[in-house]
């Protein structure tokens, strides 16, 4: 068949188990495998740094990747770029959180972990998605770019910080949430334009509510059985669960190998 461009979300969708158990199911190994037979483009979409969901670029073969929410880009396992977030926006909220009382962290650097100004932050959330080194002075004027920052509160708290509603967020975590890109449709057109493809040939796989960013017209959308309701009202097809060969299951409905 003709080839297709297909872009994976990890956690829940590639990966199985969860924060701190993650898998990746056979299944989906040899989905990935049929799908390089076939001549099919492969990538990862995710929301985490380059950095961090570099290791799953090899542990599955993978060399193309949309990453940081979307704002980073990967083309054959060169980092093309990543698009920091609004500095200015990020000085503000964290002026107030400073002013309300909010613990906070940045991530100002393509690594595999945030930097905070002390040590409230790990000791609130005690967070095991991904370390947190303490750099005293930390203040995002002094930054360069800032790709990312973390907010430790719990659900609803967030209400009381103004400059929040003017940034893109999201909640993975109970303890904290996220302010960082959430368009991973922009990452996907840069690599299609990159190469020069038709949109209608991408093929996107998805879970959570941050996938929401790149079920849009234009291309086919698949939610797996694990996925949330709103997702799911999005997508072309919705497979099995991830750990119930949801992948391998999409790619034969598909036909695409």
């Amino acid at each position: 068949m003709k080839r297709k461009y297909l872009f994976f979300d990890i956690d829940g969708t590639l990966a199985a188990g969860g924060y701190g158990n993650t898998y990746i199911p056979e299944s989906t190994k040899l989905a990935l495998q049929k799908l390089r037979e076939a001549g099919h483009f492969l990538a990862i979409a995710t929301g985490r740094s380059q950095a961090m969901a570099y290791d799953y670029m090899q542990e599955l073969g993978f060399e193309n990747m949309v990453s940081d929410g979307g704002w980073g880009v990967t083309v054959e396992n060169r980092l093309l770029s990543i698009k920091p977030i609004d500095k200015q926006l990020v000085i503000r909220l964290i002026d107030e959180c400073k002013e309300k009382g909010f613990i906070w962290a940045l991530q100002n650097e393509n690594s595999v972990c945030r930097s905070a100004p002390d040590s409230r932050f790990e000791e609130f959330t005690h967070d095991v998605y991904m370390q947190t080194r303490v750099v005293e002075g930390l203040d995002p004027r002094n930054c360069e770019q800032i790709y990312k920052a973390y907010i430790a509160c719990y659900e609803g708290e967030e209400q009381r910080l103004e400059t929040l509603k003017q940034l893109q967020w999201a909640r993975f975590h109970k303890e904290y949430l996220f302010v960082e890109p959430l368009d991973k449709a922009y990452g996907i057109r840069q690599i299609m334009d990159y190469y020069g493809a038709d949109y209608s040939d991408v093929i996107v796989f998805g879970d959570a509510k941050n996938d929401l960013s790149m079920f849009v017209d234009g291309w086919t959308k698949v939610a797996m059985g694990n996925a949330i309701d709103e997702l799911k009202a999005c997508a072309d097809y919705v497979t099995t669960d991830v750990d119930k060969d949801g992948i391998y299951n999409a790619c034969v409905a598909l036909g695409l190998f």
